[in-house]
């Protein structure tokens, strides 16, 4: 039967049936006097006096290109070099004499069973939408047909309001006047995002079932009914993922149910598909997949957390990445190879993010090992993981905030002893030693956790956690505690290479992004670099850089070293608690998570390894933590290609290799610099040494005066910039 007399059978079908069982049923007339008052209905309940015709006078025209071929994506790296188009390949457009009677059942009678009797609108699925929605949150209940599907997904925003709900009934009864009932099919069965990176009937058929477009009508009754259940979400229903088998297999039984109410199907043939396994006929998926797809997976976050209304699939975009693909082909190796790295187990994961210090342009990250390498619309433990970060976390929440706030120099001393938590509970050091007084810098270099807790109280948890908010560091339910002092919060990699990067960008900080810019198809550009933001003085991004070089040079972290590179860095690990140790039989040194955040003047980068869940023989111990430290190690060597040094800044000085603020006072100079005798002879009485006494502080005068001119010189650099 051809398509012309298919589609007038179906419609006199249609319409014999509305005969039979609606006998008096309301003329078109009356049909439109309804509509104008269900409109008129919840215009009056919306938004008072405002008329139908004010909210549909700027609706978008009905662009006959944007229904018929929707626009692919296309991704560029940071040169604006051509990586992937996305969205073109992936969709494959059929003509309506190619669906199988079978999958176009399945979809009306899941999205719309009344698509061939409506003109655009369902009058009393709208109703009762509108009931729920007035008894509820408005846009909990849609009630939309395919014909409003298209109209949304072609033209409109996914904003729910009164207003854009109005223009879609308006444009969708617009456009039931313009095409046939087949092409409005069409325009939504070819454009449907069904999962799997496929849009469209056809292309799910072959992404899922290896079902070429020409032979749809292979299609079995249950995969028909697996793809119908899902346009509602193809990312929890995509049968070709093992987690969403049950979910897969409820959706799918539900659109067969569905089926049989209709009548297009007997209750037999549905009992029979639903005995069928919703993985029957997967195919593994072949094709040539785009590459760096965590990358582009973590920009296409970024553009739609960005661009709330945009569609990557069907707008036609232009992405402009920070990607440079060199670093990001090492990342890969670098995790997914033994090859530069000697892993423990195929279990053993890995993160990280590697970004430029100065633009917070991210270059590459790395999403994770083996089973949790993450996939374009995957789960990204570089940008996604949450887990404790440990001491890295003690330069950002207590060290940062002293020198920012407290003007401590990096010889402030602190008293390593016995000493607990304000709730009583013991604190400890790694080594299970007190150490006496000691220096901020020797307590971060040896990562002592007991002088981080007293800092952070001296700071003041309203100051820590400010510094830390300067950083984008996020607090569950915005709250801290004292153990934030050594790490018990938890972040990814994204957001602590972000924040360590401002400490070696002279204390301005710039949010980390994957994204350049993005070019609509009329040529409209967004750029996605905001400006710098300045979040400490210059002094203490720089005395945090001069501790975290201690660090490395010959601290815990002397492993991630590079002689010819400037690096600054910090260790950091988490333990197991005693419940999970004896559950899983781990040692007592066990390690949960390790952690390294460091940076030179050219690159930025964090990196997490541990195990993505407990489990037997999932914990580290020994060398295993140094693994983070290796992988950072790796790509600075590879990709660090800028030798200089970071500069202090004129609003610090330095005794004895120990850095002070200008201006602030030498209380923090160790006592033997302050009281040094000068040999001197019986003759000067001393002289010399009241001599030498008045030119330091003549010395000291002098500097902070011109200390105090370049202070202000900078505020009104800084307050001329606000104004531009």
């Amino acid at each position: 039967m051809s398509e012309t007399n298919r589609f007038r059978h179906e419609r006199k079908q249609a319409e014999q049936t509305k005969q039979k069982q609606h006998k008096g049923k309301k003329s078109p007339l009356i049909k439109k006097v309804l509509l104008a008052c269900l409109l008129l209905a919840v215009v009056s309940a919306g938004v008072g006096a405002i008329s139908f015709s004010s909210m549909v006078k700027d609706a978008p025209p009905i662009d006959d290109a944007k229904l018929v071929d929707p626009l692919s994506t296309k991704f560029y790296d940071k040169n604006g070099k051509f990586l992937y188009e996305y969205g073109k390949e992936k969709r494959t457009k059929i003509t309506y004499d190619q669906v199988p009677r079978v999958l176009e059942q399945a979809f009306i009678a899941t999205e719309d069973s009344h698509f061939y009797e409506h003109q655009g609108i369902d009058i009393k699925r709208t109703s009762k939408a509108i009931f729920e929605n007035l008894t509820g949150e408005f846009g909990s209940q849609g009630g939309s047909t395919i014909t409003q599907q298209v109209i949304k997904n072609s033209f409109l925003t996914s904003q729910k309001t009164i207003k854009r709900k109005v223009q879609e009934w308006h444009l969708a009864y617009q456009l039931e006047k313009k095409y046939s009932k087949h092409e409005i099919l069409m325009m939504y069965l070819n454009k449907i995002y069904l999962g799997n990176r496929s849009y469209g009937v056809a292309a799910a058929a072959k992404s899922y079932y290896g079902i070429e477009a020409k032979d749809l009508k292979k299609l079995t009754l249950p995969q028909a009914a697996m793809l119908a259940g899902l346009p509602q979400s193809p990312n929890n229903f995509d049968p070709s993922k093992p987690e969403n088998e049950e979910a897969a297999t409820k959706r799918r039984n539900l659109v067969l149910s569905s089926m049989h109410k209709k009548g297009y199907i007997t209750d037999k043939e549905m009992r029979h598909a639903m005995k069928v396994k919703v993985t029957a006929g997967i195919v593994q998926n072949n094709q040539q997949g785009m590459r760096y797809e965590a990358f582009l997976d973590a920009a296409v976050k970024e553009v739609e957390e960005k661009l709330k209304d945009v569609d990557i699939g069907t707008d036609g975009l232009s992405i402009y990445t920070t990607l440079d693909p060199k670093a990001q082909d090492y990342a890969d190796k670098i995790l997914n190879s033994n090859d530069i790295i000697s892993y423990p187990n195929s279990n053993f994961q890995g993160a990280f993010v590697f970004l430029n210090t100065k633009t917070g342009e991210v270059r590459a990250i790395g999403s994770g090992r083996n089973d949790y390498k993450a996939a374009f619309r995957g789960n990204n433990f570089a940008v996604a993981i949450k887990r404790q970060p440990g001491s890295t976390f003690k330069p950002i929440f207590d060290y940062g905030p002293a020198v920012e706030y407290l003007k401590w120099s990096t010889n402030h001393q602190i008293n390593d002893q016995k000493t607990t938590y304000s709730n009583g509970q013991p604190i400890s050091n790694w080594d299970h030693q007190y150490h006496g007084m000691l220096s901020i810098r020797t307590a971060l270099q040896w990562s002592y956790n007991i002088p981080a807790l007293l800092t952070l109280r001296e700071v003041g948890m309203s100051n820590a956690k400010n510094f830390a908010e300067q950083l984008d560091i996020t607090f569950d339910k915005n709250q801290v505690y004292e153990s934030y002092a050594i790490g018990s919060n938890t972040v990814n990699p994204l957001e602590m290479a972000g924040a360590f990067s401002a400490f070696g960008n002279d204390g301005l900080y710039n949010k980390p992004h994957f994204v350049q810019k993005v070019v609509f198809p009329d040529g409209k550009i967004i750029g996605f670099r905001l400006k710098p933001k300045r979040v400490m003085k210059d002094y203490t991004a720089y005395m945090v850089t001069d501790m975290l070089r201690t660090v490395v040079d010959n601290g815990t972290g002397k492993t991630a070293n590079i002689p010819q590179l400037d690096v600054a860095g910090k260790t950091g690990t988490t333990n197991f608690d005693g419940e999970t140790r004896a559950q899983f039989g781990y040692p007592l040194k066990a390690t949960n998570d390790s952690w390294f955040a460091g940076y030179t003047p050219q690159y930025t980068m964090a990196v997490w390894t541990g195990y993505a869940k407990n489990g037997p023989g999932n914990y580290m111990l020994g060398d295993t933590t140094k693994i983070s430290h290796l992988i950072f190690k790796a790509m600075m060597q590879k990709f660090g290609t800028d030798t200089s040094s970071f500069q202090q800044p004129n609003s610090v000085y330095r005794v004895n290799n120990e850095l002070y603020i200008k201006g602030v006072g030498s209380k923090d100079v160790p006592p033997k610099q302050k009281s040094d005798k000068v040999k001197t002879s019986p003759e000067n009485g001393g002289n010399k040494k009241k001599e030498n006494q008045k030119q330091e502080e003549k010395k000291h005068k002098q500097e902070e005066k011109k200390y105090k001119q370049e202070e202000d010189k900078r505020k009104k650099k800084e307050e001329k910039n606000k104004h531009d």
